[in-house]
């Protein structure tokens, strides 16, 4: 459940009169999300997302929603597939709603896919490539949150508890935290990336991407490292097997539009761990801290547990459809 503000037609229309829209035919509240409350809003001629930026632990910060909003402007103007702000009557990319800051950006048509094929994975690719591309000429900058130099410090508030998820898995989490930050790298090429591509943050029509979305956790950090995300994201089954065919596909589509370095090919088995431990630590300290009156249940950390036996295990690039 994502609607954690109500809100009325009234109050609403009163925030869409200092936007250059149509009047209100009606708005629904959308279920699917975790940190902040979004509806759907129909006018007489579009439909729009309207998000209320919760003030929650998890939730985003005001002070960044210059460089998320700015991004997705930035981005459409570039033609990337992706919600365009709309801008106020005063110029501003967000106002406030019900005592919250709130933004109203354009709908994007189609739908997530729950089990992605390769020909979907060769399109996104291609995709995040098309927007580290167009990323590079914003200039707003954001520090990754989520780092790896955040690990260890994320890892100390779990580890009293961590084997109440998973026997002995406090003991696995320091060794191979120990492995993966002695050995990243450092110098990569780097940019603006998305650090969420997940399936649920891709639409499709037709089989083409027609939307990425939810840009909440984007920043800068190694290009490599978001197509890393994306291998844990988009090429493991339901049962946590590794379908090399996607992550090839994946790999393709990205190359088709931007080339890896050599040293980014070298650097992607270590990369794709330090992506399965982020996600492994966060959603331990999440499945760990749940409160009981939260709305959202925490997914269960051992799916990226493992994900990160297998990437140990990697020789080299080539186990993900590469060639140094």
């Amino acid at each position: 459940m994502a609607v954690y503000t109500k809100i009325d037609d009234a109050q609403l229309s009163s925030f869409l009169a200092d936007y250059p829209i149509a009047p209100l035919k009606e708005a629904r509240g959308i279920q699917a999300g975790v940190q902040n409350t979004n509806y759907l809003v129909a006018t007489q001629d579009a439909k729009y997302i309207l998000t209320l930026y919760e003030d929650t632990e998890t939730g985003v910060e005001a002070k960044d929603l210059p460089f998320f909003l700015g991004l997705m402007q930035h981005l459409a103007a570039a033609d990337i597939q992706c919600p365009t702000p709309i801008l106020r009557h005063d110029g501003a990319l967000f106002g406030t709603l019900a005592g919250r800051p709130a933004a109203l950006v354009s709908f994007r048509e189609g739908r997530s896919v729950s089990t992605p094929q390769p020909k979907h994975c060769r399109a996104v690719g291609a995709a995040l490539a098309q927007m580290h591309v167009a990323g590079e000429g914003f200039e707003l900058s954001r520090v990754n949150g989520h780092a790896f130099a955040q690990w260890p410090d994320l890892f100390a508030q779990c580890a009293p508890r961590a084997d109440e998820a998973v026997p002995e898995l406090s003991q696995t989490i320091e060794v191979e935290l120990q492995r993966i930050i002695s050995q990243w790298p450092h110098d990569l090429p780097r940019g603006i990336i998305h650090a969420d591509l997940f399936p649920d943050n891709v639409f499709f029509v037709n089989d083409q991407v027609s939307g990425l979305i939810d840009f909440y956790f984007a920043c800068e950090d190694a290009y490599a490292y978001d197509l890393a995300i994306m291998l844990n994201a988009w090429c493991f089954e339901a049962d946590i097997n590794f379908n090399i065919t996607k992550a090839r596909a994946l790999m393709a589509g990205y190359q088709s539009v931007r080339k890896l370095s050599p040293a980014e090919i070298q650097a992607l088995p270590i990369l794709a761990s330090g992506a399965a431990m982020r996600f492994l630590l966060t959603r331990l300290y999440d499945w760990l801290h749940q409160k009981p009156e939260a709305l959202v249940t925490p997914k269960n950390p051992t799916d990226y547990l493992r994900r990160l036996r297998f990437h140990k295990n990697v020789n080299s690039s080539a186990d993900y459809g590469l060639e140094s």
